[in-house]
């Protein structure tokens, strides 16, 4: 996707990035700014609320799970700084309760990790009941599943006995699982 225009984005292209994965902010906010995009990324949950604050934009892509707390934070203050910024929370834990309390919380739209730059772009720009178009090349259900299985097993600081419990599966099962090559 090219440089957007002015019309699909207004005259405020302010963007707040708040994710706390450093590669994946500083991968997110080229593709943004390349988009159009004046890019402003926070790491935790204290920044984007500050950042939210002191120059609310337009624009936001916040993560839902911080490593100082909730996202959701992030993006009630920036609500009530700017009701009528648009907002798209990222997760990697998809499950419906937490789409439900992001939108109601005044998240415009709700995205599962792994999201690309146009997904997202998608997302903040589309107008009440566009829906956004089906991935080009979505991940395969064993890719899906595998990157689960990776992001837990990180979670629990590479403990194959913690994250094999918490996925409610067998120890030596998640083993082999992990000694695998990843699927495509």
């Amino acid at each position: 996707m090219a440089q957007l225009s002015e019309q699909d984005l207004g005259d405020d292209r302010t963007l707040l990035l708040v994710d706390d994965d450093e590669p994946f902010l500083r991968r997110l906010a080229k593709a943004m700014a390349k988009r159009g995009f004046d890019v402003e990324t926070a790491e935790t949950v204290q920044a984007g609320k500050a950042i939210a604050l002191a120059r609310p934009p337009a624009y936001a892509v916040v993560d839902l799970r911080l490593q100082d707390g909730n996202g959701l934070d992030v993006v009630e203050v920036l609500r009530d700084k700017r009701p009528d910024a648009r907002v798209v929370v990222l997760t990697g834990y998809g499950a419906i309760a937490t789409a439900v309390a992001a939108v109601k919380i005044g998240a415009t739209d709700y995205l599962s990790k792994p999201a690309d730059a146009n997904d997202i772009v998608h997302a903040l720009i589309a107008n009440g009941d566009d829906l956004p178009p089906p991935p080009e090349n979505p991940m395969s259900a064993d890719r899906v599943r595998w990157e689960h299985i990776q992001r837990v097993y990180e979670l629990c600081d590479r403990n194959v006995s913690e994250t094999a419990r918490r996925l409610n599966m067998h120890r030596r099962t998640l083993q082999r699982i992990l000694a695998k090559r990843s699927p495509k």
